[in-house]
């Protein structure tokens, strides 16, 4: 029988029933388990979007001030094609070097605040645009935006 003492009366004098005990200690930690949420801390990123920016679309007479980095799914080689420019960049050191010399021009023309805009394709995976994050985070860039793009077909569901 449960919680009934084993063995001699004088080994254990005072007999204790220990089976409630161990129900409300379950129902415990059956509630807690069930109650607990998780902190997702991968996937959130803080972002402060800029406000009357995009969504009129580009002004006839505007000088482009930003260094734009595009990423684009190449279905033959299945894997993410970057270009600067016009230039297609394989090396994460030769992009480095591209946005950083691009921004010291900025920089030299008394424009710090130029931003690198970063221009993906809506297949491209998201560890690539993280990785273009992080070379632009190393190229001493604080200011990163992210480029509003038509839907791809796949996004579509065509």
């Amino acid at each position: 029988m449960a919680g009934a003492s084993m063995g001699d009366e004088q080994e254990n004098p005072v007999g204790i029933n220990v089976t409630p005990l161990v129900d409300i200690i379950f129902c415990l930690c059956v509630f807690f388990m069930i109650s607990f949420k998780f902190k997702q801390l991968e996937g959130k990123f803080d972002s402060w979007l800029p406000k009357g920016k995009g969504s009129q679309g580009m002004p006839l007479n505007a000088v482009i001030q930003e260094v734009r980095v595009a990423l684009f799914w190449d279905d033959v080689k299945m894997q993410s094609v970057r270009k600067f420019g016009t230039r297609f960049v394989p090396e994460d050191d030769e992009l480095q070097k591209l946005i950083t010399d691009a921004y010291q021009g900025f920089v030299r023309l008394n424009h710090p605040e130029v931003p690198v805009t970063i221009d993906g394709d809506g297949r491209v995976p998201w560890q690539d645009i993280v990785n273009v994050m992080n070379i632009s985070k190393k190229a001493g860039i604080d200011k990163i935006e992210f480029a509003y793009s038509a839907p791809s077909e796949i996004s579509k569901g065509r």
